[in-house]
This record gives structure tokens, sequence and C-alpha cells, in this order.
């Protein structure tokens, strides 16, 4: 274990910059929340917040900032009630995105390359048990351990780089696509709140970002509510 799993670490310490490192427990942390995307929720949202701006226009948007957690949805939003262009709104929200995308993407080389790492550091351990063993064949004693050695750290190797590393990395490359494609929808939700687009058809283009069973989970509370209004 000290071959694989620390040698490799201290491998990944020279591979990688310190404060990228130091965020691995913040890393660890993504992988016990599921990401906030509740994109049905944001089309609820979107369609309430289109309603609001063409009923009394759009800087009456900003008594509503205080009320949404999503900072990126949030900065989009001022950018709006700042009166930005389209396309500089557009531009700016894109960045940000790309700037996310970059920030995870550094998490996720982290144990991609400690997936590579281990099993090298596993076959490091192989030769080492090959090297005591074959230095002691006169000791039949000590043909065993060697051999243990051997065998041991390149299973450690593999099975910590298959059953931990890559599966992280593979997570938070799964969490980023998620992220990166509800802020792609929250770009679109704000660029048609300020170009005044009726809240229906808002509603009806965001839907498409969501997955059948969203859009079903969606008709269904529609539904319930319309029940609800009539009776």
């Amino acid at each position: 274990m000290i071959i694989t799993i620390v040698g490799s670490f201290c491998a990944l310490l020279i591979s990688f910059p310190f404060k990228t490192l130091k965020n691995i427990p913040s890393m660890l942390k993504l992988l016990l929340v599921s990401p906030g995307d509740d994109r049905l929720g944001y089309v609820e949202l979107f369609a309430e917040l289109s309603r609001k701006a063409r009923k009394d226009g759009l800087l009456a948007l900003e008594d509503e900032l205080t009320k949404i957690e999503n900072q990126f949805l949030v900065s989009g939003l001022q950018l709006v009630i700042d009166g930005v262009d389209p396309d500089s709104i557009r531009d700016i929200l894109e960045l940000k995105a790309e700037t996310i995308e970059r920030r995870h993407s550094s998490g996720q080389a982290v144990f991609i390359k400690w997936g590579e790492l281990a099993p090298a550091f596993g076959m490091l351990g192989t030769l080492i048990g090959l090297i005591t063993m074959l230095a002691k064949l006169d000791d039949p004693t000590a043909i065993g351990a060697g051999m243990a050695t051997a065998l041991v750290t390149t299973f450690y190797g593999s099975l910590m780089a298959n059953l931990v590393f890559i599966p992280i990395a593979s997570n938070l490359k799964e969490q980023t696509e998620e992220e990166l494609f509800t802020a792609q929808m929250i770009i679109e939700g704000i660029l048609e709140i300020q170009a005044g687009t009726n809240p229906r058809l808002l509603e009806e283009r965001l839907v498409l970002y969501l997955t059948p069973k969203e859009q079903k989970n969606g008709k269904n509370k529609e539904n319930s509510n319309e029940v609800v209004r009539n009776g």
C-alpha cells in the first residue's frame, strides 16, 4: 500500500501545482451530493420571470435576484437589468461557463493522472518483490514473501486505479457536463426574457432541455395545478 498509494501520490505532487491538489477534498465532496441541475424547476422559474418582466418591465426582476441561489443565473439577470446588449450577455455567460469547465477539468485531470500512476507504481512494487525473491533464492522462506509483494502491489495498483481513481474522474466529468448543459439552458432563458418572448413560448423552448422523464413530470405537475385551480 505504501509503494502503490504513497508512491503514486508523491508523483502526483510533482505532476500538479499544490494549489490544484489542495482542492482534492472539495472535489471528493462533490461525489456525495448530486449536482444542482433541477432543470424542470428552472423552466418554471423562467416562465415566472418572463411574465413578471412583460408585466412590470425588466427592472422589476431586480427584486427577484435575492430569491435565486444560482449565482450564474443571478449574474445573467443582472446584465439584463443593466441593459447590456444580447451578444455581450451571451459572450460573458459563455466565458463564465468555460471558466467553470476549466476549473472542473483540473480536478478530473488529477484523478485521471492518479489512475495512470497507481498501476505504474504497482509494477514498481512487483519489481521490488522479484528482486527480493531472486536475491534470496537459497532461502526458500524468503521466496514466498518476495512473490507475495510482487503480486499484491500489482493488485493494489489495478484496484485503486479501476475502482477508485478512474471512476471518480468519470463522475466529476459527468457532473461537469450536466452543469454546463444547465448553464446553456440558463443562457437561452435569460436571452429570451430580454427579448420579451411570450412566457408560454419560452417555456416550450426550455422544455427541450429536459429529459423525457422530466417533461412527463412537468406535464403531470401542470395538470395537477390545473385541477387545483379548477377545484
